[in-house]
């Protein structure tokens, strides 16, 4: 029987997490093992989700010949435009270091997980001589799915925002969110509640609290089997992330027939296509975090929730084209076992 090895192991929350437990089940539905140490051998290859401190172990792995396929979202790049502090820009920095290592000295494989990410890589670092391949991330499409229980508000219209964290850096999403609600109120007589999924601070809670009155519903971190159920109780997503590789947010609002409303940044114009929803320009440099077009957004929002029926259909058939799970884990076992 095969063997998979990832590494490293993961907890916590976070896409790379739930990529993860996805892609071990799969294998182990397929009849594979698998393994989260590379000192637990033998195995038939490796798939380095990320980084990993690991090094040798790597190199262990490329003398013995087993494949050593990395799988590369974007890089760390906040943290240059906005103070985050010293602890947080170092860390970042050690990591696109220790990414950058793994892809150019290591890898024998690479899979990036969009056109965006792969072109972003090959901007800053250059390319590589090892192989790569674009798979998008996917989702098990009979548990995300339109088909299931829901609390969908029927007094207003829900802009959901699902984020595993809103810190570091990345507090701008919910600036976004709640200037996206006030102008759908103001300029388009809407009503309108901002629901935000993910670890946000007290002190960022309490100042939305003081300056705006768009209703704003905290839910925490909630666990990966609720998802589903918030997608499908939400009118639209608001996809936050500037220049995400491939949001899982957005994949798993995709499969419930939630569209998605965003700027034209990161791997966001591969994914939503069509009525799946609408992706908005930017309007300036967003790698400057210039001032967005937020008239454009609000414009494209209200047409997401003026029809509704349309665009919900779209966005579950954009995810059954190209975002299942089946289809995800079959790309990854043909660049790890070079089928």
């Amino acid at each position: 029987m095969m063997r998979i090895c990832l590494v490293p192991k993961l907890d916590g929350v976070g896409g790379m997490v739930s990529f993860q437990a996805k892609f071990a089940q799969g294998l182990l539905e397929r009849g594979y093992e698998v393994c989260f140490d590379l000192a637990d051998w033998p195995y038939t290859a490796v798939l380095v989700i990320g980084g990993t401190r690991d090094l040798r172990g790597l190199s262990q792995a490329r003398q013995r010949g087993i494949p050593v396929v990395q799988r590369l979202n974007g890089m760390n790049w906040i943290h240059r435009k906005r103070r985050t502090g010293l602890r947080h820009y170092l860390r970042a920095e050690y990591g696109n270091w220790l990414l950058s290592l793994v892809r150019g000295r290591l890898a024998t494989g690479i899979i990036y997980q969009s056109r965006f990410a792969h072109n972003w890589w090959e901007r800053v670092y250059g390319a590589t001589k090892s192989p790569f391949r674009v798979v998008y991330n996917g989702v098990d499409l009979s548990q995300y799915s339109p088909r299931g229980d829901q609390e969908r508000p029927v007094d207003c219209n829900r802009i959901l925002l699902v984020e595993g964290s809103l810190g570091g850096g990345y507090e701008m999403g919910l600036d976004t969110a709640v200037q996206l609600a006030e102008r759908l109120i103001n300029s388009y007589s809407q009503r309108v509640e901002v629901m935000v999924v993910g670890r946000v601070s007290e002190a960022l809670k309490t100042a939305w609290a003081e300056h705006t009155k768009v209703p704003l519903v905290f839910t925490g971190l909630v666990p990966r089997e609720k998802i589903p159920f918030l997608d499908r109780s939400a009118h639209l997503l608001y996809a936050a992330d500037i220049h995400a590789a491939c949001p899982n947010s957005t994949v798993e609002a995709l499969a419930c027939g939630l569209p998605v409303v965003s700027f034209d940044t990161g791997a966001l114009p591969e994914l939503v296509i069509g009525d799946a929803g609408r992706v908005v320009h930017y309007g300036g440099d967003a790698w400057q975090l210039d001032p967005p077009n937020l008239d454009g957004l609000a414009r494209a929002a209200a047409e997401v929730l003026a029809e509704q029926p349309r665009f919900r259909a779209a966005a579950r058939a954009r995810a059954e084209e190209a975002l299942g799970l089946d289809r995800m884990v079959d790309a990854y076992l043909a660049a790890l076992l070079g089928t």
